[in-house]
Parts: C-alpha cells; structure tokens; sequence
C-alpha cells in the first residue's frame, strides 16, 4: 500500500496533499475498508490504521466519504499516469496498446488493498461515488482518445476515435477487472492484457469506417 500511495506527487503545504499524515490517511483508509468494507469502516478505524490523531483527520478531511474520495483520485491518477508513461505518442499506437495495457494492469496488481477500494467499494458511496467515478474515467477515456488520435498508425487510414468510443474501452476494461475481483484473480490482471489490447484494436479499427 504505502509504496503505491507514496508515488503520489508532493503537496506545496506540509499538511496538505501528498505531506506524510495526508499519505498516512490515504493508506489507512485502503486497509480498513479492505478489513472491514466502507460500510462498518469509522473515522476511528481510519486513524488507527494510519497511526495518526482523529484531530489530524478533521485537518484534512471532513468526513469519512471524503477521505475515500481523495484516496480513489489519487491512486486513479497514479495509474493514469502509468499508462502514460508506457505510451511513446511519437510511435504508432497499434504496436503500443499492449505495453500500455501491461502497464495500467501491472499497477493495479501491485495493491489488492487498493485494488478493491478502486473498483467496488467507491460504488458504497452512492451518488458521490458514481460522480467522482465519471470523471476520473472521463480523464482516462480522454487520455485514450487523444493518445491513439495523435499517434503514428502502422497500417490503414488515421484513427478517428471519438469520446464514446474511448469510453466504450473504458467500460470494457473496468468490467473485465471486475470480473477478475469477483473470480478472486486480483493477483492474475496480466490475463487481461490480451483481451485489454484486442478491444482497443478493435474499436479503434472501427473508428477508421
């Protein structure tokens, strides 16, 4: 947990996002929701996890929902960049997709903990939780969209992938990870980088009708 939570980038505040009792938090809410589900998880299961005093929690966060929130952005962002750092826009994406894809499952793999609290118990908060879902995966569909759009393209005409369709491989994706948590496969997301990169191939060789 900490190793993936403390890529997160340096607040400009020692108290605020990214400082280490900001971090902490982060991480102790993944372990409690883990043990316990958002549901029975309190402010003081938080604070215990993160060894921190339930008068530093109300420093950053007012509520349990928010301090939730945060830790789903910041690991969302994470992955995204990730994925952006596998993706050279200067070579075809065609021949790209599969590093690309190893790269965001690999990240996902390296936490279980987080994994969980990425893709089911955000769905606990209801409609907060389903807004903050949106658009994070309008950020990673738009990163899609113009990663294939502007890259080189191997073979046939340009690509012309349009915001609906990178969500479409959004969603697609998103459901083949849960899958593999509800098959207890957390540890085996590389199984998802073949069927992963044949759905952007395949959408995006619609894209070009």
């Amino acid at each position: 947990m900490s190793e993936t939570i403390d890529k997160a980038a340096p607040s400009k505040s020692a108290e605020g996002p990214g400082s280490e009792h900001y971090t902490r938090l982060l991480q102790g809410m993944a372990q409690a929701v883990a043990a316990k589900g958002y549901a029975e998880t309190t402010i003081a299961d938080i604070v215990r996890e993160a060894a921190v005093s339930r008068r530093t929690f109300y420093e950053h966060f007012s509520t349990k929902t928010e301090c939730l929130i945060a830790l789903y952005e910041t690991a969302s962002r994470l992955a995204l960049q990730a994925v952006s750092e596998a993706f050279d826009p200067v070579q075809p994406w065609h021949a790209q997709v599969e590093q690309a894809m190893t790269a965001y499952f690999d990240y996902l793999a390296q936490d279980p903990v987080l994994l969980r609290t990425l893709f089911v118990e955000i769905l606990g908060l209801g409609m907060p939780g389903l807004v903050v879902r949106r658009r994070v995966n309008d950020e990673i569909a738009n990163f899609i969209q113009v990663a294939i759009n502007s890259s080189g393209s191997a073979e046939g005409p340009p690509v012309h992938l349009t915001g609906e369709m990178a969500m479409t491989v959004v969603g697609g994706i998103n459901e083949l990870v849960l899958q593999a948590i509800e098959q207890d496969r957390a540890g085996d997301l590389r199984e998802l980088v073949a069927p992963a990169t044949r759905l952007v191939r395949a959408v995006a060789a619609e894209s070009r009708r």
